[in-house]
């Protein structure tokens, strides 16, 4: 596979953030900073992105670093929009739509790699321009939309629920 210390750090954590990610999501609809799960994938999130800058076969900037520092960006903003503005507000529909955006960007690279190296000597992939992955991507981004309008619409309900 050809993976150096660094990108097998990397992609553990990853994994791990995944993991967590989908089980947030099944349990409560939403990954919740609050949750052991929305911790560990914020925090995992955060190692992976970061570490994915040290990680390039190409010198310089290129797509991989701008995606991993905006993953960052929308993670850091949830994160602070869970810590300063506490309760059922406005803040939380922001705060779902970062942590589910930031999930849908991670699973970019995820399915582009795992594709084009998994099965090993026989990937389901030829390149980051294969259609398999395209559609794969697709379908992702239809579960993120379809996700997103449930998250409102329960964030909604709660929110207002608490004024009453």
């Amino acid at each position: 596979m050809g993976l150096s210390g660094l990108g097998i750090f990397h992609t553990i954590i990853g994994v791990v953030a995944v993991v967590a990610a989908a089980i947030a999501l099944i349990r409560n609809g939403k990954i919740d900073l609050g949750k052991l799960t929305g911790k560990v994938y914020f925090y995992c999130t955060l190692i992976t992105s970061l570490t994915a800058l040290g990680l390039s076969s190409v010198v310089g900037i290129n797509p991989g670093h701008i995606l991993a520092l905006l993953i960052v960006v929308l993670i850091s903003v949830a994160y602070f929009l869970y810590a300063k503005k506490q309760g059922n507000n406005r803040s939380r529909f922001v705060e779902n739509l970062f942590l589910s955006f930031s999930f849908f960007l991670s699973l970019i690279p995820t399915v582009n790699e795992t594709f084009n190296r998994i099965p090993i000597g026989h990937p389901l992939a030829k390149g980051p321009t294969d259609p398999l992955i395209g559609r794969t991507l697709l379908v992702l981004f239809i579960l993120f939309i379809a996700g997103s309008i449930l998250q409102f619409r329960a964030q909604r309900k709660i929110n207002k629920a608490s004024n009453l």
